[in-house]
């Protein structure tokens, strides 16, 4: 796959990373795929790797809800619900954008990503170079980082309480970025940092 490198100073680099982050905005990125999905208003999605049952119904409707809108959502999908949510929405017809913690696969993609790929709508970023080959705890919050700064709403199904989700919430909540998940008694806590019930409206442009 041809890797697309962009530095800080380009003029193709997105200005909400360094207006968002501001020094600790990635130096490099690296995508593979159509980079002007950037362009379109984007929802991210974060999810702790413990989720509750009826939560994980939950998120299913939504997510299903969100690809048939045509919402763009990006994530790291690497929670095990988060993966679930990848596989709906590669079904779907609307972009995505993937931001692995780790560098951008040089091998063929599997079959699902494949076709994304030639069909214009996956775009898989990252902040990684080529010698980063797995994720661990640094890059993936940096991804993370990322990821809250890119998008224009950010929806958490679930935080663990005192886990690394609900430990990040602090710092998107520093962006400005608006904060949705659902308003359950298990995320009562989330709610009462100040999280938004998320009230089924699929649209990034409508809060």
């Amino acid at each position: 796959m041809d890797i697309l490198s962009i530095r800080d100073s380009d003029t193709g680099y997105p200005s909400s990373l360094t207006r968002q982050l501001g020094s600790h905005a990635p130096k490099m990125l690296f995508a593979v795929g159509d980079f002007g999905i950037l362009k379109r208003k984007t929802l991210a999605l974060f999810c702790s790797i413990k989720c509750p049952g009826d939560i994980i119904l939950k998120t299913y409707d939504f997510i299903r809800e969100v690809r048939d809108a045509g919402v763009v959502v990006i994530s790291g999908f690497h929670s095990p619900m988060e993966k679930e949510c990848l596989d709906i929405l590669l079904k779907g017809r609307q972009p995505i954008i993937w931001c692995p913690a780790f560098r951008v696969p040089a091998q063929r993609p599997r079959k699902e990503y494949a076709k994304a790929l030639s069909d214009g709508r996956l775009l898989i970023l990252s902040c990684c170079g080529d010698r980063v080959k797995r994720a661990d705890a640094s890059t993936t919050r940096i991804r993370n980082e990322m990821v809250a700064a890119l998008a224009d709403k950010i929806v958490i199904p679930y935080a663990e309480p005192g886990g690394k989700i609900m430990r990040f919430c602090s710092r998107i909540m520093k962006l400005g970025k608006p904060l949705y998940t659902f308003d359950l008694p298990l995320n009562a806590d989330f709610l009462s940092l100040g999280a938004k019930p998320w009230a089924g409206s699929a649209s990034p442009k409508n809060d």
